[in-house]
């Protein structure tokens, strides 16, 4: 066995434990597809969130795989009231998908919540559904500045595209 070969079975097995470590964390897996067809390494595209009030909600593409809310969103000033934002990721499929998130704040605090996604792929649309099934409880309550939601029900590209629209509405809520 060859020193290359010797150092990709390193890498393999390394990436395996990694993976037992991820099955062994906790997680709610009863409803994770054991091979998910959303995996974060499949966005190549890049971000372009979008954000207006709830009145007129706007969409654009993005897929890239950083959805951390920027240094000047995390200011926690935000003014009460309702706003939309949209965030779009890329699926094995191919075809971008969108999440589209209203909520209420009320002192920073998001008081409401609503969720809707394209739906354009069925294998993204049954991560989607259970990402919308399960958001709600994460997100109500909670203040603006500490969301940024990693995975729900086996979902995370759908939380990628989440987390996009809040960076849009934190945008938005601090002007």
């Amino acid at each position: 066995m060859n020193r290359a070969s010797k150092s990709l079975l390193c890498a393999a097995a390394g990436l395996s434990l990694l993976s037992a470590a991820g099955c062994a964390s906790g997680e709610d897996t009863a409803t994770a597809d054991p091979a998910p067809a959303e995996s974060p390494a499949s966005s190549s595209a890049a971000s372009a969130p979008a954000s207006s009030p709830a009145s007129s909600p706007a969409a654009a593409p993005d897929a890239a795989p950083d959805a951390a809310p920027d240094a000047a969103a995390g200011s926690g000033s935000y003014a009460d009231g309702e706003y939309t934002g949209t965030g779009s990721y890329i699926p094995p499929s191919g075809t971008s998908e969108d999440v589209d998130v209203t909520l209420r704040l009320e002192n920073g605090v998001v008081a409401e919540l609503d969720v809707e996604t394209s739906q354009k792929n069925p294998t993204s649309k049954q991560y989607q559904r259970e990402f919308t099934s399960g958001v709600k409880e994460q997100v109500v309550g909670k203040s603006l500045d500490e969301l940024d939601v990693d995975k729900v029900a086996g979902s995370s590209l759908t939380s990628q595209g989440f987390n996009r629209a809040l960076d849009a509405i934190r945008s938005e809520a601090t002007s």
